[in-house]
């Protein structure tokens, strides 16, 4: 998109009041398993009760994802809208942001979509599996100083445990004040998952789809192959900032040449080695979907004036307008009527 598109993009007409058809949720995918040969155990559930012989052997219900939607009554979207989080984190992203103002899910739903708001496998109301019997290896958990940097709060060697020394970026527009209620929703991830998440997320376009889907960092390369697997099922693939795609070659990708893609990135992505290396595997990704014929528009904000923004756009003081502009583009190709 360029500056004068992004200026021109209809941002809608959210509705002070929303009127609501149903609140629901569902757990989707997964599988059977069973569990033989551990010891048991005695367990104190409670202080004062006796204790209790466990036996962890058994039937169990593993990889399951979960989603939450909320559909309007008078929708003005063509399609449900299908918010994907990224690493280590789950669908409260898209909710109340830390700094306890609204979130997308509300700005979305206010501009007349249905919004579905997904916990992956092993994330939030999704559950955990046992590990290592079932989930492999051992969870990853993201230090504060990490997310930090990575998030691109603070410039690379920013972080300091104490909050009045952090060094957040001069005209960072993430709450930092709040970065210590944000890190609450950090969540352990496992390396190990990618296939269960990915036929989760498969059988949740089947069931419910189809959908456009607006997807964040890790998000993103299971909303691509979601796209390349189930392509009736996914109308347009909104990537922000993200962080890995599929390994596909031209004659797959040439499938989904009728879902429209958008590519969003933040600022001060040149001060991060690391995401300089993203942004350059991604950048290639998007060339093959425009080689094989996909339309693929990009927007790059601050080369847009827009200056800024970290990682977490939908948590930044400019998320509203951030959401805008994605609803703006959305409506350029025709899935909402504005």
């Amino acid at each position: 998109m360029t500056s004068d598109a992004a200026q021109s993009a209809p941002a809608g007409k959210p509705d002070a009041v929303l009127r609501v058809k149903e609140i629901g949720s569902a757990h989707v995918g997964g599988r059977s398993v069973s569990l033989h040969g551990l010891p048991a155990r005695e367990i104190v559930f409670s202080p004062g009760n006796p204790p209790v012989t466990i036996d962890p052997n058994g039937d169990f219900e593993i990889e399951q994802m979960y989603v939450q939607y909320v559909r309007l009554e008078s929708p003005r979207a063509r399609y449900p809208l299908l918010l994907v989080h990224g690493g280590g984190l789950c669908g409260v992203t898209y909710e109340t942001k830390p700094d306890g103002l609204p979130g997308w899910q509300d700005w979305f739903l206010r501009a007349g979509h249905d919004v579905y708001v997904a916990d992956a496998v092993e994330r939030g109301r999704a559950s955990w599996a046992r590990s290592p019997e079932f989930f492999r290896g051992e969870p990853v958990f993201r230090t504060k100083a990490e997310a930090w940097e990575l998030f691109r709060i603070g410039p690379d060697g920013s972080w300091r445990t104490a909050a009045e020394q952090r060094q957040a970026h001069a005209d960072g527009r993430f709450p930092a004040d709040a970065f210590d209620q944000f890190m609450k929703q950090s969540i352990p991830r496992w390396s190990s998952n990618d296939a269960a998440i990915q036929a989760a997320y498969g059988e949740l376009a089947q069931r419910y789809g189809p959908f456009v889907v607006v997807a964040h960092s890790q998000g993103c390369n299971f909303a691509f192959a979601m796209a390349l697997a189930h392509p009736g099922m996914v109308k347009a693939v909104v990537a922000v900032e993200p962080s890995g795609f599929p390994d596909r070659c031209g004659h797959v990708l040439a499938q989904i040449r009728h879902v429209p893609h958008l590519f969003v990135w933040g600022d001060h992505i040149e001060t991060s080695a690391m995401w300089v290396r993203v942004r350059q595997g991604l950048d290639a990704y998007r060339d093959a979907l425009r080689d094989a014929g996909v339309v693929v528009d990009e927007l790059d904000l601050p080369a847009l004036g827009i200056c800024g923004n970290s990682h977490m756009l939908m948590m930044d003081s400019n998320s509203d307008a951030v959401a805008a502009l994605l609803h703006g583009w959305m409506a350029k190709q025709g899935l909402t009527n504005g």
